[in-house]
């Protein structure tokens, strides 16, 4: 384990508030850059801007910075015509955040390392192409050329995010744990007419309950939740709670989502995202930030938290 990556675990036995940055690959986006078929996967290749998204994070209070990595694994980057710059477009996305650290001085900042199981989804539409057939194998494969790369060129941790295909969360999971890095698993989530929380896919019925009873088959370091609705977060919060003991993670959604581009429209305000993340932090999580549609300006709401 890295030295910063200890400080971090020394402040969270203190029940110390860790600040998560907030969205990358919807921040890009809102600077102008093209999504593709890989959606912000190639995006790491315009690494200037993505570097001062990082920057703009850590000034605004974030110790923690998620490298854009979540949709640039080599099933993501073939559907994009990618496929032959894995290695350029991987190495830019964590240089950047590195570079970012660097430049700003804050040398406690840690970096994750995304990992998901997102496979491409069709223009227009807000789920995976089902016509797309990704067999186990190459999933383990681009899975494990993934975390080999991002633990081997400078990343504190490996992050797994949304989490909430049990199938391929299995798959996932058998990887990671294989390597020696800490590992935090954040899933997504959504709830029924009925008032259940469940995973977030509507494809199968799939109790919350299922996906944390899987992840506790493993040693994980942190668990979360993310991608989520801020509506449902506490209920979620509640859940991982009663059946682990290690650091919880918050950081929800805000607005919509029409592949391959984010819908800004009734985006939460920052300060009320802070008074929803105090709730959070009340609940049990001392790891908050943001995910799709939130910006430097909510983390540094969560500032005054501390």
């Amino acid at each position: 384990m890295s030295e910063r990556y200890l400080k971090i675990i020394e402040k969270l036995k203190k029940n110390e508030l860790i600040i998560h940055d907030g969205a990358i690959g919807t921040e890009l986006q809102k600077r102008g850059v093209s999504m593709d078929g890989s959606w912000c996967g190639t995006a790491s290749l315009q690494d200037n801007i993505l570097k001062q998204v990082h920057t703009d994070y850590i000034l605004a209070g974030s110790q923690i910075i998620t490298t854009n990595t979540y949709a640039s694994n080599r099933i993501m980057l073939k559907s994009a015509g990618f496929e032959k710059r894995f290695k350029e477009v991987n190495f830019k996305a964590v240089e950047s955040a590195l570079k970012a650290r660097e430049e700003t001085g804050y040398k406690d900042v840690i970096v994750a390392g995304s990992i998901s199981h997102r496979y491409p989804i069709a223009d227009g539409d807000t789920k995976s192409n089902a016509s797309i057939q990704v067999s186990k194998l190459e999933l383990q494969e681009a899975t494990e050329e993934m975390a080999l790369l991002l633990t081997k060129n400078g990343c504190d941790v490996i992050l797994l995010e949304m989490m909430y295909r049990p199938e391929r969360m299995k798959i996932i999971f058998d990887i990671v744990t294989k390597i020696n890095i800490p590992i935090w698993v954040c899933f997504s989530c959504r709830k029924s007419e009925k008032g259940e929380i469940l995973s977030l896919t509507d494809e199968t019925i799939v109790p919350f309950s299922e996906m944390i009873a899987i992840s506790k088959e493993y040693n994980f370091d942190a668990l979360g939740i993310m991608h989520t609705s801020e509506d449902i977060l506490g209920e979620c919060i509640n859940m991982i709670k009663t059946n682990f003991n290690g650091p919880i993670l918050a950081y929800p959604d805000t607005g919509g989502w029409l592949s391959p581009n984010w819908i800004f429209d009734n985006v939460i305000e920052p300060e009320k995202f802070r008074e929803k993340a105090k709730d959070w932090y009340a609940l049990g999580a001392q790891i908050i930030g943001g995910c799709c549609g939130t910006s430097p300006d909510h983390i540094r709401a969560l500032t005054t938290l501390k």
